[in-house]
């Protein structure tokens, strides 16, 4: 399997880039991964690096995103936060990958039964941990009928799913660079959800 080249990179449009995601998860969720030398990949990406995407994920140990998406050493740059939630280090490392290392498409992905979202919904106050739930709160606030009280019979992967969805207007609002790359066509960005239990992607193109 190739490793990705600046050339390469550069030959990438973003809907090829998301095609290339969806067909390694494909290939994840039937199990014929692609065999991979990562030595040889190792080696080869020591000379620099050409990922053609930048993943925005949880930190869930059932999320390991180049196994979900099939991709070897030097394909993509993942960031892991718990909730996959924005912060300024976040749009940074984003705006980092697509702008300076040409990334080609950006993914905001969420994950069923993720323990961040089901904290929030707790509404659990715990040292860094309340600051950091803090930015879930919009979502499970879609949600609240009392603004004191936890979320009582909430489908917990509707509130991950809407923050996801104000992950990406976050990151629009707040990120003059990618909002221009995506006007631009530069870049896609794209929001999607992992099912732990089945191994499969859903992508939401909007």
């Amino acid at each position: 399997m190739r490793t990705y080249t600046k050339e390469i990179q550069n030959s990438i449009t973003p809907n090829q880039a998301l095609n290339t995601l969806k067909d390694g998860n494909d290939r994840f969720v039937h199990n014929t991964k692609i065999q991979r030398n990562l030595h040889d990949q190792m080696e080869e990406t020591s000379k620099g690096q050409f990922p053609f995407a930048v993943i925005l994920s949880c930190i869930d140990s059932r999320v390991p995103v180049e196994t979900i998406f099939d991709q070897g050493i030097g394909s993509v740059f993942s960031i892991r936060v718990a909730g996959n939630v924005i912060n300024e280090d976040v749009l940074g490392s984003l705006e980092y990958a697509c702008r300076i290392a040409g990334s080609k498409i950006l993914v905001i992905l969420g994950h069923t039964k993720c323990g961040a979202v089901t904290a929030a919904c707790s509404n659990v106050q715990l040292g860094n941990i309340t600051s950091l739930l803090s930015k879930i709160k919009p979502a499970v606030d879609q949600f609240r009928s009392n603004d004191n009280a936890k979320v009582e019979g909430v489908n917990i992967e509707k509130v991950s799913l809407k923050n996801v969805e104000l992950s990406k207007e976050r990151i629009l609002d707040e990120s003059t660079i990618l909002r221009d790359m995506e006007k631009g066509n530069e870049i896609l960005i794209v929001k999607a959800n992992y099912d732990i239990s089945t191994g499969k992607v859903m992508f939401f193109e909007d």
